[in-house]
Protein backbone atom coordinates (compact mmCIF):
# COMPACT_ATOMS: atom_id res chain seq x y z
CA UNK A 1 0.00 0.00 0.00
CA UNK A 2 1.68 3.16 -0.95
CA UNK A 3 0.09 6.73 0.37
CA UNK A 4 -0.27 9.54 -2.04
CA UNK A 5 2.20 12.20 -1.86
CA UNK A 6 -1.66 14.54 -0.42
CA UNK A 7 -0.75 12.08 2.88
CA UNK A 8 1.99 14.36 4.55
CA UNK A 9 2.49 17.93 5.32
CA UNK A 10 5.77 19.88 6.27
CA UNK A 11 4.83 20.81 10.00
CA UNK A 12 8.01 22.75 10.12
CA UNK A 13 11.16 22.94 6.78
CA UNK A 14 12.65 20.13 8.25
CA UNK A 15 9.71 17.90 9.75
CA UNK A 16 7.34 16.80 7.03
CA UNK A 17 5.03 14.41 8.74
CA UNK A 18 2.09 11.82 7.94
CA UNK A 19 -1.36 13.90 7.83
CA UNK A 20 -2.59 10.96 9.73
CA UNK A 21 -1.00 10.30 13.15
CA UNK A 22 -0.85 7.21 15.09
CA UNK A 23 -1.71 8.21 18.94
CA UNK A 24 0.01 6.01 21.74
CA UNK A 25 -2.30 7.40 24.12
CA UNK A 26 -4.12 3.69 23.68
CA UNK A 27 -1.34 2.09 24.79
CA UNK A 28 -1.37 3.38 28.19
CA UNK A 29 -3.15 0.58 30.12
CA UNK A 30 -6.76 2.75 30.03
CA UNK A 31 -8.13 0.64 27.00
CA UNK A 32 -7.01 -2.55 27.71
CA UNK A 33 -3.87 -4.48 27.97
CA UNK A 34 -1.27 -4.32 25.21
CA UNK A 35 1.39 -6.96 24.57
CA UNK A 36 4.68 -5.12 24.30
CA UNK A 37 5.85 -7.84 21.54
CA UNK A 38 2.87 -7.24 19.13
CA UNK A 39 2.38 -4.03 19.43
CA UNK A 40 5.95 -3.46 17.90
CA UNK A 41 5.21 -6.06 15.40
CA UNK A 42 2.89 -4.14 14.38
CA UNK A 43 4.08 -0.84 14.41
CA UNK A 44 5.76 -1.79 10.87
CA UNK A 45 2.68 -2.39 9.59
CA UNK A 46 1.98 1.12 10.25
CA UNK A 47 5.39 2.26 9.19
CA UNK A 48 5.11 0.04 5.73
CA UNK A 49 1.91 1.13 4.99
CA UNK A 50 3.53 4.92 5.33
CA UNK A 51 1.45 6.01 8.63
CA UNK A 52 5.33 7.17 10.07
CA UNK A 53 3.99 9.73 12.55
CA UNK A 54 3.48 9.11 16.08
CA UNK A 55 1.97 10.90 18.70
CA UNK A 56 2.76 10.03 22.64
CA UNK A 57 3.31 11.91 25.70
CA UNK A 58 5.99 11.07 29.03
CA UNK A 59 2.45 10.09 30.72
CA UNK A 60 1.42 7.39 28.07
CA UNK A 61 2.60 4.34 30.34
CA UNK A 62 5.53 2.60 28.31
CA UNK A 63 4.70 4.79 24.62
CA UNK A 64 8.23 6.33 24.88
CA UNK A 65 9.82 2.72 25.09
CA UNK A 66 7.98 1.28 22.91
CA UNK A 67 9.57 3.57 20.37
CA UNK A 68 12.75 3.53 21.22
CA UNK A 69 12.24 -0.08 21.20
CA UNK A 70 10.62 0.16 17.93
CA UNK A 71 13.49 2.20 16.38
CA UNK A 72 16.47 -0.03 17.91
CA UNK A 73 14.51 -2.81 16.13
CA UNK A 74 13.88 -0.96 12.86
CA UNK A 75 18.10 0.07 13.12
CA UNK A 76 18.99 -3.59 13.67
CA UNK A 77 16.54 -5.25 10.92
CA UNK A 78 16.96 -2.36 7.89
CA UNK A 79 19.82 -0.17 8.82
CA UNK A 80 20.48 2.97 10.99
CA UNK A 81 19.12 4.86 7.58
CA UNK A 82 15.81 3.66 8.25
CA UNK A 83 15.51 5.68 11.36
CA UNK A 84 15.08 8.68 8.89
CA UNK A 85 11.45 7.70 7.70
CA UNK A 86 10.40 7.57 11.54
CA UNK A 87 8.71 10.76 12.98
CA UNK A 88 7.62 10.91 17.05
CA UNK A 89 6.04 13.80 18.54
CA UNK A 90 5.92 13.15 22.53
CA UNK A 91 4.86 15.23 25.12
CA UNK A 92 5.70 16.52 28.41
CA UNK A 93 3.20 17.15 31.09
CA UNK A 94 4.70 18.50 34.61
CA UNK A 95 2.94 19.04 37.52
CA UNK A 96 2.86 23.24 37.73
CA UNK A 97 5.94 23.85 39.77
CA UNK A 98 8.80 26.08 39.95
CA UNK A 99 10.69 25.52 37.22
CA UNK A 100 14.64 25.04 36.84
CA UNK A 101 16.90 24.34 33.70
CA UNK A 102 17.73 21.64 35.90
CA UNK A 103 14.42 20.10 36.11
CA UNK A 104 13.26 20.34 32.63
CA UNK A 105 16.70 19.61 31.21
CA UNK A 106 16.69 15.94 33.47
CA UNK A 107 12.66 15.64 32.05
CA UNK A 108 13.51 16.02 28.16
CA UNK A 109 16.60 13.76 28.94
CA UNK A 110 14.33 10.79 29.98
CA UNK A 111 12.17 11.46 27.47
CA UNK A 112 15.40 10.54 24.85
CA UNK A 113 16.64 8.14 26.75
CA UNK A 114 13.67 6.23 26.48
CA UNK A 115 13.32 6.96 22.90
CA UNK A 116 16.65 6.28 21.89
CA UNK A 117 17.28 9.79 20.24
CA UNK A 118 19.74 12.34 20.70
CA UNK A 119 16.97 15.05 19.57
CA UNK A 120 13.36 14.81 20.16
CA UNK A 121 11.32 15.56 16.85
CA UNK A 122 8.74 17.87 18.24
CA UNK A 123 8.02 18.60 22.33
CA UNK A 124 4.55 19.01 23.19
CA UNK A 125 4.12 21.13 25.98
CA UNK A 126 0.69 21.08 28.48
CA UNK A 127 0.49 22.97 31.66
CA UNK A 128 -2.60 22.33 33.97
CA UNK A 129 -3.04 25.63 35.83
CA UNK A 130 -2.89 29.16 33.77
CA UNK A 131 -2.99 30.56 37.10
CA UNK A 132 0.64 29.25 37.85
CA UNK A 133 3.06 31.14 35.19
CA UNK A 134 5.75 28.70 35.69
CA UNK A 135 4.94 27.61 32.34
CA UNK A 136 6.73 30.44 30.88
CA UNK A 137 9.32 29.55 32.17
CA UNK A 138 9.40 25.78 31.29
CA UNK A 139 9.03 27.07 27.74
CA UNK A 140 11.88 29.43 27.90
CA UNK A 141 13.94 26.53 29.33
CA UNK A 142 12.85 24.46 26.79
CA UNK A 143 13.78 26.75 23.87
CA UNK A 144 17.42 26.76 25.49
CA UNK A 145 17.60 23.36 25.02
CA UNK A 146 16.31 23.35 21.61
CA UNK A 147 19.57 25.61 20.83
CA UNK A 148 21.61 23.01 22.26
CA UNK A 149 20.20 20.28 20.04
CA UNK A 150 18.06 18.60 22.17
CA UNK A 151 14.89 19.60 20.71
CA UNK A 152 14.00 19.99 17.71
CA UNK A 153 10.59 21.76 17.74
CA UNK A 154 8.38 23.21 20.27
CA UNK A 155 5.12 22.59 20.98
CA UNK A 156 2.26 22.82 22.44
CA UNK A 157 -0.85 20.91 24.29
CA UNK A 158 -4.10 22.25 24.75
CA UNK A 159 -3.66 25.82 25.24
CA UNK A 160 -5.93 28.23 24.69
CA UNK A 161 -6.00 30.97 22.02
CA UNK A 162 -5.25 33.63 25.23
CA UNK A 163 -2.07 31.44 26.42
CA UNK A 164 -0.99 31.28 22.90
CA UNK A 165 -0.56 34.41 22.64
CA UNK A 166 1.03 34.93 26.03
CA UNK A 167 3.61 32.69 24.93
CA UNK A 168 4.10 34.73 21.21
CA UNK A 169 4.50 37.65 22.73
CA UNK A 170 7.08 35.98 25.12
CA UNK A 171 9.51 35.52 22.26
CA UNK A 172 9.04 31.92 22.19
CA UNK A 173 8.70 29.95 18.60
CA UNK A 174 5.85 27.70 18.77
CA UNK A 175 5.02 25.07 15.73
CA UNK A 176 1.97 23.34 16.31
CA UNK A 177 -0.49 23.11 19.08
CA UNK A 178 -2.84 20.24 19.68
CA UNK A 179 -6.31 20.54 20.39
CA UNK A 180 -9.62 18.60 20.07
CA UNK A 181 -11.32 19.01 17.22
CA UNK A 182 -13.99 16.77 15.70
CA UNK A 183 -17.48 17.39 14.07
CA UNK A 184 -18.81 17.22 17.42
CA UNK A 185 -16.28 20.03 18.76
CA UNK A 186 -15.54 22.31 16.72
CA UNK A 187 -14.57 25.43 19.02
CA UNK A 188 -11.26 25.98 17.45
CA UNK A 189 -13.00 27.79 14.97
CA UNK A 190 -14.38 30.36 17.24
CA UNK A 191 -10.69 31.53 17.67
CA UNK A 192 -7.85 29.51 17.54
CA UNK A 193 -7.91 28.94 13.84
CA UNK A 194 -7.73 32.58 12.87
CA UNK A 195 -4.43 32.91 15.37
CA UNK A 196 -2.48 30.05 13.92
CA UNK A 197 -3.32 31.12 10.85
CA UNK A 198 -1.62 34.76 11.60
CA UNK A 199 1.18 33.33 13.57
CA UNK A 200 2.24 30.54 11.22
CA UNK A 201 1.43 27.76 13.69
CA UNK A 202 -0.50 24.62 12.98
CA UNK A 203 -2.92 22.02 14.35
CA UNK A 204 -2.83 18.48 15.39
CA UNK A 205 -6.22 17.18 16.47
CA UNK A 206 -7.21 14.72 18.57
CA UNK A 207 -10.63 13.51 19.05
CA UNK A 208 -11.59 13.75 15.58
CA UNK A 209 -13.38 10.10 15.79
CA UNK A 210 -14.97 10.91 18.98
CA UNK A 211 -13.76 7.18 20.95
CA UNK A 212 -15.03 5.49 18.06
CA UNK A 213 -18.38 7.18 18.49
CA UNK A 214 -18.09 8.90 15.11
CA UNK A 215 -18.49 5.04 12.87
CA UNK A 216 -20.99 2.77 12.00
CA UNK A 217 -20.79 0.45 14.77
CA UNK A 218 -23.18 2.91 16.79
CA UNK A 219 -25.29 3.98 13.86
CA UNK A 220 -28.69 3.23 14.47
CA UNK A 221 -27.75 1.56 18.32
CA UNK A 222 -29.33 2.48 21.13
CA UNK A 223 -27.47 4.98 23.34
CA UNK A 224 -24.79 2.99 25.24
CA UNK A 225 -24.17 3.51 28.93
CA UNK A 226 -22.38 2.06 31.79
CA UNK A 227 -20.11 -1.04 31.24
CA UNK A 228 -20.80 -0.41 27.67
CA UNK A 229 -18.84 2.24 27.57
CA UNK A 230 -15.75 0.13 28.02
CA UNK A 231 -12.76 2.50 27.16
CA UNK A 232 -11.98 5.70 28.63
CA UNK A 233 -12.20 7.19 25.27
CA UNK A 234 -15.68 5.84 24.84
CA UNK A 235 -16.45 7.79 28.28
CA UNK A 236 -14.85 10.98 27.20
CA UNK A 237 -16.72 11.89 24.05
CA UNK A 238 -19.56 10.21 25.24
CA UNK A 239 -19.85 13.07 28.04
CA UNK A 240 -18.53 15.73 24.99
CA UNK A 241 -21.57 14.48 22.84
CA UNK A 242 -24.14 14.79 25.64
CA UNK A 243 -22.96 18.65 25.90
CA UNK A 244 -23.21 19.11 22.59
CA UNK A 245 -26.66 17.40 21.91
CA UNK A 246 -28.16 14.28 22.70
CA UNK A 247 -28.34 10.53 20.78
CA UNK A 248 -31.05 11.44 18.59
CA UNK A 249 -29.11 14.26 16.96
CA UNK A 250 -26.08 11.86 16.59
CA UNK A 251 -28.16 9.98 15.12
CA UNK A 252 -29.01 11.91 12.39
CA UNK A 253 -25.49 13.07 12.60
CA UNK A 254 -24.23 9.27 11.72
CA UNK A 255 -27.00 8.65 8.94
CA UNK A 256 -25.78 11.83 6.89
CA UNK A 257 -22.13 11.02 7.40
CA UNK A 258 -23.00 7.58 5.97
CA UNK A 259 -24.79 8.77 3.34
CA UNK A 260 -21.37 10.47 2.21
CA UNK A 261 -19.41 7.46 2.91
CA UNK A 262 -21.77 5.11 0.82
CA UNK A 263 -21.54 7.93 -2.21
CA UNK A 264 -17.45 7.80 -1.65
CA UNK A 265 -16.98 4.60 -1.08
CA UNK A 266 -15.44 5.41 1.68
CA UNK A 267 -16.65 4.95 5.33
CA UNK A 268 -18.46 7.38 8.13
CA UNK A 269 -14.74 7.36 10.16
CA UNK A 270 -13.34 8.61 6.89
CA UNK A 271 -15.90 11.27 6.09
CA UNK A 272 -15.61 12.46 9.98
CA UNK A 273 -11.35 12.83 9.76
CA UNK A 274 -11.84 14.01 5.82
CA UNK A 275 -13.78 16.93 7.01
CA UNK A 276 -11.53 17.89 9.80
CA UNK A 277 -8.71 17.60 7.95
CA UNK A 278 -9.65 19.92 5.10
CA UNK A 279 -10.26 22.94 7.96
CA UNK A 280 -7.57 25.47 7.66
CA UNK A 281 -4.12 25.46 9.92
CA UNK A 282 -5.07 21.38 9.97
CA UNK A 283 -1.75 19.83 9.53
CA UNK A 284 -2.91 16.48 10.86
CA UNK A 285 -5.67 14.28 12.78
CA UNK A 286 -4.15 11.80 15.60
CA UNK A 287 -6.07 8.39 15.26
CA UNK A 288 -5.59 6.14 18.15
CA UNK A 289 -3.97 3.25 17.42
CA UNK A 290 -4.69 -0.42 19.49
CA UNK A 291 -1.66 -2.07 18.39
CA UNK A 292 -2.47 -5.80 18.60
CA UNK A 293 -5.94 -5.18 19.46
CA UNK A 294 -7.43 -3.68 16.68
CA UNK A 295 -6.02 -2.03 13.60
CA UNK A 296 -7.94 0.18 11.00
CA UNK A 297 -4.74 0.90 8.97
CA UNK A 298 -6.35 -0.26 5.45
CA UNK A 299 -9.75 1.53 5.90
CA UNK A 300 -7.76 4.72 7.43
CA UNK A 301 -5.54 4.75 4.01
CA UNK A 302 -9.20 5.72 2.19
CA UNK A 303 -9.05 9.23 3.67
CA UNK A 304 -6.39 10.37 0.86
CA UNK A 305 -8.87 8.78 -1.96
CA UNK A 306 -11.57 11.27 -1.91
CA UNK A 307 -12.71 14.62 -1.15
CA UNK A 308 -15.82 16.22 0.40
CA UNK A 309 -17.84 18.55 -2.07
CA UNK A 310 -20.01 21.45 -1.10
CA UNK A 311 -23.26 19.44 -0.91
CA UNK A 312 -21.50 17.25 0.82
CA UNK A 313 -20.58 19.70 3.67
CA UNK A 314 -24.19 21.41 3.53
CA UNK A 315 -25.61 18.16 4.70
CA UNK A 316 -23.25 17.83 7.53
CA UNK A 317 -23.19 21.79 8.76
CA UNK A 318 -27.08 21.37 8.55
CA UNK A 319 -27.45 19.12 11.34
CA UNK A 320 -24.00 20.83 13.32
CA UNK A 321 -26.32 23.74 13.30
CA UNK A 322 -28.59 22.10 15.91
CA UNK A 323 -25.79 21.22 18.36
CA UNK A 324 -25.18 23.19 21.77
CA UNK A 325 -22.44 25.84 21.11
CA UNK A 326 -19.51 23.72 23.18
CA UNK A 327 -17.62 27.44 23.38
CA UNK A 328 -20.11 28.28 25.14
CA UNK A 329 -20.47 25.89 27.60
CA UNK A 330 -16.87 25.31 27.83
CA UNK A 331 -14.96 27.81 26.84
CA UNK A 332 -11.69 27.60 24.02
CA UNK A 333 -9.25 24.51 23.52
CA UNK A 334 -8.55 22.50 26.33
CA UNK A 335 -10.57 24.29 28.98
CA UNK A 336 -11.64 21.45 30.15
CA UNK A 337 -8.77 20.18 31.63
CA UNK A 338 -8.79 23.05 33.96
CA UNK A 339 -12.27 23.31 35.64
Amino acid sequence: MQLPKSSRVELAPDLSICRLLNGMWQVSGAHGQINPQSAIAKMFDYLDAGFTTWDLADHYGPAEDFIGEFRRQLAATRGEQALSEVEALTKWVPRPMKMTKKLVEDNINISRRRMGVETLDLLQFHWWEYRDENYLDALKYMAELQVEGKIKHLALTNFDTEHLQIIIDSGIKIVSNQVQFSLIDRRPEVQMTQFCLEHGIKLLTYGTLGGGLLSEKYLGQPEPRGGMLNTVSLKKYKNMTDAWGDWSLLQELLAVLKQIATKHEVSIPNVAVRYILDKPAVAGVIIGARLGIAEHIENNARVFNFSLDAEDNLQIDTVLQKSRDLYQLIGDCGWEYRR
